[in-house]
């Protein structure tokens, strides 16, 4: 198993209402929020640390925390499986995976799976009910072509309305062959979308060099993790680990400054408090 790099992402609309003399005004407040990991020294999370522990950058000026979600706090995690014809030999390996990966879950976390082809197929929609989503999971079957771009902009887009913290989990075993859409339009709008995503390739997907650098990339844009699997049964420690990183993970959201340049901003993320330690988090963003 190797780690190939790090996640965390993200940006939402909060409707604000008004109403005066009988008209409703909606305003719209777009949120850049932030996924941090905190380490210490020695690698190991640390975590129940608090809003005021934390100190956001912007371009290098610091910006107020307007919401906050402690490592505590529920996570909508979606697992997008491929159900191509590749998958054929290792798909009970990684559905076993999948299951271990559900049963790690917390109770007040929400869960949903998709399978994709040529398309992209719901299996179940979000829910805390482990068993459903188990059974979503044992009924998937192998074949087809892989249209793996067109599907992680899919369902990045769809999972985005929700609130509070979430990530996408995409597990493939082939090379997109079938997608309309390129690498770089699919991590455009991965990017827009701030989804944290990560990736896991094994099997067919590992001889294409070109296919493992470009889920790589989509990760690395979205600050999420990279995963290569050498061994079918090296899935489990995988979801192993993302679960870990699920459970560990804070998210902290500001309004943006009002900029009329659409060039790269930087973030940057402190912990107030602590002398030795690690923090990783999104790198920055592109204005809308």
């Amino acid at each position: 198993m190797m780690r190939m790099t790090p996640l965390w992402c993200l940006a939402c609309v909060l409707p604000a209402v008004a109403q005066q003399d009988g008209f409703v005004f909606k305003s719209e407040v777009r949120l850049v929020e932030v996924y941090a990991s905190v380490f210490d020294q020695k690698g190991r999370y640390l975590d129940g640390l608090t809003r005021d522990r934390f100190s956001l950058i912007d371009n290098g000026t610091a910006q107020p925390i307007v919401a906050f979600e402690g490592d505590t706090k529920e996570v909508s995690c979606a697992i997008l499986l491929d159900t191509t014809g590749s998958m054929a030999r290792s798909l009970p390996v990684v559905k076993n995976a999948v299951l271990h990966l559900i049963d790690e879950m917390r109770d007040n976390d929400w869960v949903a799976t998709y399978g994709f082809d040529t398309s992209v197929t719901t299996l179940q929609e979000f829910t805390r009910d482990k068993r459903a989503v188990k059974q979503s999971v044992l009924r998937t079957r192998a074949g087809g072509t892989t249209a793996l771009f067109d599907a992680i902009a899919q369902v990045a887009a769809e999972i985005s309305t929700r609130s509070g913290k979430k990530a996408l989990i995409v597990f493939t075993d082939g090379n997109d062959n079938a997608s309309m859409l390129n690498l770089q339009s699919a991590m455009t709008r991965a990017k827009k979308v701030g989804i944290p995503i990560y990736s896991v390739a094994q099997g067919e997907a590992l001889s294409t060099a070109a296919l493992v650098h470009q889920l790589r990339s989509i990760s690395d844009f979205t600050n999420g993790l990279a995963y290569e699997v050498r061994k079918p049964h090296d899935v489990e420690a995988v979801f192993r680990d993302i679960s870990a990183d699920l459970q560990h993970t804070y998210m902290l959201a500001y309004k943006p400054p009002g900029t009329a340049e659409k060039k790269w901003r930087s973030i940057g993320v402190s912990v107030n408090g602590l002398k030795e330690y690690k923090v990783r988090a999104r790198e920055g963003y592109l204005p809308e």
